[in-house]
């Protein structure tokens, strides 16, 4: 075996649900100022007994049951997120106790929006070195406790949830090469900081970037992998926000690909919002086990991260 692919997906949303007219009793806006600007209608609220480890828990069992695996044939966890309070145990550890996995190695990685690819990437390198077999792989953020809920700018965008991949040894790899980078000096863009920890962002920095700057990273991504854009089936970017995933997937050129608009319903999940959207399309049937698709994370630390991957 000196390859690695991606042979089940999951999800998990919290119960409750927070529409564009329940903000509007928090907070000065409407449903046609947010889906005007932002393009979402609706996203999923944690509560406070609801932490993020047990978000990841949830979407990673549906991962492991969708792979025909148990928690005995998982040799690596690893949880990409940017809102764990507590620093250890950690929220892979945390997870590992929670499904039961016996002896893994448990990683955290924080790369905020560029999370879950960050961590795909990590799975595929550890796989294919010899260094795990079957990894779980989730992306989990709770971005409802890092909000000022009396910023109408922030507060309309955010969302909860978990989405996991399971990455299994293979012949030959369906993980294509990732293609990763940052932008450290205008890492201040996308912030979670302060005591407590607040989400703050410039709008404009982020879209201008994000619409000029990444559409050729990801055809590289493309390129990477031996194929073009139009050989695409899907292109999954971080679900941001919908003014920019409309112009980035249009100058991507990933003509006859599905696009996945879960940002809608979901909000903006951080490192969730890859691995759910991807879980929501093979679960709708929208595409089929071998279709290539295009994965791209970006925003906090201004950081990138793409590969093209072989649907489950």
């Amino acid at each position: 075996m000196n390859g690695s692919r991606i042979t089940a997906v999951g999800h998990y949303q919290p119960a409750r649900v927070l529409t564009n007219e329940d903000l509007a009793e928090l907070v000065d806006t409407s449903d046609e100022w947010i889906t005007s600007r932002v393009g979402i209608r609706t996203r999923h609220i944690a509560g406070p007994d609801e932490p993020v480890d047990e978000l990841a828990a949830h979407a990673a069992a549906k991962a492991l049951a969708a792979a025909g695996l148990t928690p005995e044939d998982i040799d690596l966890v690893l949880v990409a997120t940017s809102t764990a309070v507590d620093r250890s145990p950690n929220m892979a550890a945390r997870v590992a106790a929670r499904l039961g996995i016996p002896s893994p190695a448990v990683m955290d990685l924080n790369v905020v929006c560029a999370g879950f690819t960050h961590a795909l990437a990590t799975a595929d390198h550890a796989v294919r070195a010899g260094g795990a077999t079957r990894v779980l792989v989730i992306g989990a953020d709770k971005m409802s406790e890092v909000t000022d809920w009396t910023d109408r700018t922030t507060c309309v965008l955010v969302g909860d949830g978990a989405g996991a991949a399971v990455v299994e040894a293979a012949e030959e790899t369906a993980i294509g090469p990732v293609l990763w980078g940052s932008v450290p000096e205008m890492g201040h863009a996308v912030r979670i900081e302060g005591t407590p920890a607040r989400f703050a962002q410039e709008g404009q920095s982020v879209y201008r970037w994000a619409t000029t700057k990444l559409p050729a990273i990801a055809r590289k991504a493309c390129e990477r992998a031996g194929i073009t854009p139009e050989d695409l089936a899907a292109v999954v970017l971080h679900q941001a926000n919908l003014r920019i995933i409309e112009p980035l997937a249009g100058k991507i050129g990933a003509v006859n690909a599905v696009i996945a608009r879960d940002v809608v319903e979901s909000g903006n999940t951080s490192a969730a919002s890859i691995p759910m959207a991807l879980s929501k399309l093979v679960e709708r049937g929208e595409i089929s086990t071998g279709d290539r698709v295009l994965l791209f994370g970006f925003g906090g630390n201004l950081s990138y991260a793409g590969q093209v991957i072989h649907c489950p």
